[in-house]
């Protein structure tokens, strides 16, 4: 009895000490692997400076990369808005025969806004029309004393017209189906004078095509700068571990790790990415407030683009820019890396 006694409290030291031990051993290692962190970008950044010829030869690639993806998503985006705000404007003019009364137009208005496709509807009848015209000309001469202060003359001779704004310019089945079929409205129409469907549209479809253009060459040059940003980043990094090599295996000798092995080329890789995304962040910003003022004096819409970049949301720009090389360069480091350190 009394030696079980004697045991019992060495087994509470044993139990104690081992605790102790085990806390000590969590904080070294949580100290150990943020050591080990400092000392991989510490060892990447030397990396970077090292090797600055090849370093700065990479980043402007990858600069240009990023630049190209911005400027295809900025075209794209303004083209397409500025087609959209083309189409907005449009309005389909139909032209009655001259003389309609009001009642006229106003019933011939009730059915045409029965179509689903209609947003508004502007009416003028011949005098209204009548108006205008004199209006319009009231610098270069007088109507009225041309025809003898005799209007009727004049408006005899002007169309009651009817402008329509639709939803959808590009399906106008069911207005021209009113306008041609529809009883108690085609009879009205001017067989003279065709209703103007297709007004702008060769203006809209040539910045459609523009637009699809800018998507498709701007996707194309970004995929070549991608693929040679990756090659040279590859290269970059191959060179650095050859010329890294004796170090690299006395690391191994001594039982590092191969992440601690592969962190270095990774960061390396990352700095370039990082400086990239910074300097195409600053040329695609300064490029497109010097750029907005003359597309807009074209008639191309950039406010959607302008609202970004003049806001705060640039910031968030910048950082895209900045993830962007970053993913590009680890993943080309790590493809380098990976070769290297299966083979040895």
């Amino acid at each position: 009895m009394g030696e079980k006694t004697k045991k019992a409290p060495k087994d509470k030291k044993l139990k104690q000490v081992s605790k102790k031990s085990l806390r000590t051993m969590r904080k070294n290692r949580k100290r150990h692997i943020v050591r080990e962190k400092v000392r991989v970008v510490k060892y990447g950044t030397k990396g970077f400076s090292r090797n600055i010829w090849l370093s700065m030869a990479a980043t402007a690639v990858m600069a240009i990369t990023l630049i190209i993806l911005f400027v295809t998503v900025v075209a794209s985006v303004i083209l397409t808005n500025t087609a959209q705000l083309m189409k907005d404007k449009i309005d389909i003019t139909i032209y009655f025969k001259p003389g309609l009364t009001e009642e006229t137009l106003d019933s011939l208005t009730e059915i045409m806004e029965s179509n689903d496709n209609v947003k508004s509807i502007e009416v003028s009848s011949s005098e209204q029309e009548y108006e205008k015209l004199l209006e319009e000309n009231k610098d270069k001469y007088n109507l009225a004393n041309l025809f003898d202060g005799d209007q009727g003359v004049l408006m005899d001779e002007l169309n009651s017209t009817m402008r329509i704004k639709v939803y959808d310019i590009d399906n106008l089945d069911s207005v021209k189906a009113v306008v041609e079929k529809q009883e108690g409205f085609a009879e009205y129409v001017d067989d003279k004078r065709p209703p103007t469907y297709d007004v702008n549209r060769a203006e809209i479809n040539t910045i459609t095509s523009w637009a699809s253009i800018a998507r498709t060459s701007g996707i194309v040059l970004a995929i070549v700068f991608l693929v040679i940003s990756i090659l040279i980043i590859f290269s970059t990094i191959r060179m650095a571990i050859f010329s890294r090599r004796e170090e690299i295996y006395m690391m191994k000798l001594v039982g590092a790790d191969k992440s601690f092995i592969r962190g270095p080329f990774l960061i390396e890789a990352e700095l370039c990415g990082i400086v990239a995304g910074v300097v195409a962040g600053v040329v695609s910003y300064f490029g497109f407030i010097k750029l907005a003022p003359k597309l807009a004096g074209y008639g191309i819409d950039a406010s959607s683009i302008s609202s970004i970049m003049q806001s705060q949301q640039v910031v968030l720009v910048f950082l895209i820019f900045i993830a962007v090389g970053v993913l590009i360069g680890r993943v080309s480091a790590r493809l380098a890396v990976s070769k290297y350190l299966h083979k040895t």
